[in-house]
């Protein structure tokens, strides 16, 4: 599937690590370096800007090694690029360890995974259809 996009910062577009990957890579594009204090965030520039095809979104997630070795992943993840944004595409990081982290200009902060999406159509009703688990919330289904 082709995704327009337009690339601002000096680094290269993203891309998959591996052959099977199903995130691409994206890349800081901040001038100066970012300090993530303890239990700070902070809104990463890229310098991407896309074009998703309508019915598509695109996932913002976490890189699975920095949040295991660092503690760093992706505050509102998976965060939604939906199809109409055309704004520069950043990533809100936290910092969850008790040391201070920077981000580096160019540095691989987060993965970024194109998602068809269907558009719900409500039907309004009066009663749903019993299921087994009913209206058992939280916990109810004996995962402990």
């Amino acid at each position: 599937m082709k995704v327009k996009v337009i690339n601002r910062s000096s680094n290269p577009l993203p891309e998959y690590a591996t052959e099977f990957s199903a995130g691409l890579d994206v890349r800081a594009a901040n001038e100066e370096p970012i300090v993530l204090e303890p239990l700070g965030r902070a809104m990463v520039p890229t310098g991407l800007y896309l074009e998703i095809p309508a019915g598509y979104e695109v996932q913002v997630r976490p890189r699975s090694g920095l949040a295991a070795k660092k503690g760093i992943t992706v505050l509102n993840a998976p965060g939604t690029i939906d199809a109409d944004y055309r704004g520069e595409v950043c990533v809100i990081l936290v910092n969850l360890s008790n040391v201070p982290f920077t981000v580096e200009k160019g540095e691989r902060v987060a993965q970024l995974v194109l998602a068809k999406h269907e558009v719900i159509e409500w039907d309004v009703t009066d009663s749903l259809a019993d299921s087994a688990r009913g209206a058992g919330g939280f916990g109810s289904t004996g995962v402990k």
